[in-house]
């Protein structure tokens, strides 16, 4: 670090002896930034890398507040929002986050998509997979598909399928000192020489998966160049038509070294932030086919990609022919779902795999992936009655479904709520109907209720509560 810093050095090693930065981002899906920045009850102040991303004092209770359950934010290092804010993500993209766990870009990318598009969050370890999981459905992503795959698998399946691709790869974790001690005895096991071969690899993979014209973030929180340019070099070397796109060097943003000074460096010295670094790239159209390097190389690389192009073009809801794939919706699930808003449900395909009841995106995604979940999970169909889930819950607001308790966010109930217990209607509560109740605070949803004889059985998912 003396050497890569110069004279900054004791400025940086200086910044260590102090406490690092707190940050949430808002899920402007679910609320504009402007009516969450009047309703919170915290001091905030902007990350300036992103639109939707603040400052919290550490001592504040932000994820003990029913808008934290209610998935209004989500709780992530400032310098960490910075790869999905440089992803030009547009409603209607096809998009990858290939090294997704536990999911805090990805949450972001969900939100930039509006309900149009598909996301595909990625993790190889299953378990990460599942937190990932957890935190998309808490945030209301709707068309999403969630993996657990190595990129080569992803490849071999998808082939070049996705417009805008988030590589957050593994690295020695340099960045991260600070907030973690204990990745410094990880970076003694594994240092950058171990994750830079790595990182080439799942690289390579990803660029492979991308479209002509397509964009690629490449990111990680390490502050070592053989993680950082040399990778970036080595993939421009290999990849000729892509190309670096300048980044914008806000105050406290270092240019990358020679001569990828085009990517950004955060130093925890310069910014309110912990270490981080990223390069966007861009696969040019020209060049694409007559790569050397560049192209789909294999007979399998290439079947796949026919296969992936097919299955873009082929929208469910237009598909008249018969499908072993989507199934007869049988009327208990239909009664529900045409109670709900018909973006959630008309466009897409519905599928029962045992008790499960899926709601799938409109498109036909390879199948023979470990997937954790496509779509959305609807509820479940138990001996001829419907249970909706958490899930379809969390992409709902008061606004949405017909039987709703809406408590104000100071209500002592909804505490109790969120720790599972059975709460009372009170007189001047407005009017709730026997059966399935949406129970939300301040009108964004937190889960489901039963309402019968003045009170709300609570259904809040088990592995949720506070």
């Amino acid at each position: 670090m003396r050497l890569q810093l110069g004279g900054e050095y004791e400025q940086f090693f200086q910044c260590y002896a102090k406490e690092g930065y707190a940050g949430l981002r808002v899920n402007t899906q679910k609320i504009p930034v402007e009516a969450f920045l009047e309703r919170a009850p915290f001091q905030l102040s902007p990350v300036s890398w992103t639109d939707n991303g603040f400052y919290y004092q550490r001592e504040e209770p932000v994820t003990r507040h029913p808008y934290y359950f209610a998935g209004l934010y989500y709780i992530q290092e400032p310098s960490a929002m910075l790869p999905a804010a440089l992803l030009p993500v547009m409603p209607g993209d096809m998009v990858l986050d290939l090294c997704a766990a536990p999911g805090g870009k990805a949450t972001e990318l969900s939100s930039r998509l509006r309900g149009e598009g598909l996301l595909v969050a990625n993790d190889v370890s299953a378990s990460r997979a599942k937190a990932l999981l957890k935190n998309l459905t808490v945030w209301g992503a709707a068309n999403c598909c969630v993996t657990a795959e190595t990129p080569q698998r992803l490849l071999e399946s998808f082939g070049c399928f996705f417009d805008k691709i988030l590589v957050d790869a593994p690295c020695s974790g340099e960045g991260m000192f600070r907030r973690d001690a204990g990745l410094a005895e990880s970076w003694q096991e594994r240092g950058p020489q171990y994750y830079a071969g790595l990182q080439k690899e799942i690289l390579s993979c990803a660029v492979r998966m991308l479209k002509p014209d397509g964009y690629i973030v490449y990111s990680t929180c390490t502050f070592s160049e053989a993680e950082d340019e040399a990778v970036i070099e080595w993939i421009l070397e290999q990849y000729p038509e892509l190309e670096l796109v300048w980044i914008p060097k806000q105050d406290g943003f270092a240019a990358g070294r020679a001569p990828c000074e085009a990517c950004v460096r955060l130093w925890p010295h310069r910014v309110k932030g912990e270490g981080h670094f990223a390069a966007l790239l861009h696969r040019r159209a020209d060049g694409y086919e007559n790569a050397n390097h560049g192209g789909l190389q294999t007979e399998e690389e290439r079947a796949a990609a026919a296969r992936s192009t097919k299955a873009r073009q082929k929208h469910r809801a237009g598909d008249s022919g018969e499908s072993a794939f989507a199934e007869r919706i049988p009327a208990e699930v239909f009664e529900f779902l045409s109670l709900l808003p018909e973006r959630l449900w008309k466009n897409g395909a519905y599928r029962q795999i045992g008790e499960q009841c899926l709601l799938l995106p409109p498109y036909q995604l390879p199948q023979k992936l470990r997937c954790l979940r496509s779509g959305i999970l609807a509820g479940t169909l138990k001996r001829g009655r419907f249970e909706p889930s958490q899930a379809i819950a969390m992409l709902l607001d008061a606004n949405s479904y017909p039987n709703v308790l809406d408590l104000p966010a100071g209500d002592t109930r909804i505490v109790r709520y969120l720790k599972g217990e059975t709460i009372d209607l009170a007189p001047g509560d407005p009017p709730v109907n026997p059966g399935w109740t949406l129970v939300c605070t301040d009108g964004f949803a937190l889960g489901w209720g039963k309402c019968a004889d003045g009170r709300i059985k609570n259904k809040y998912y088990p592995g949720w509560r506070m």
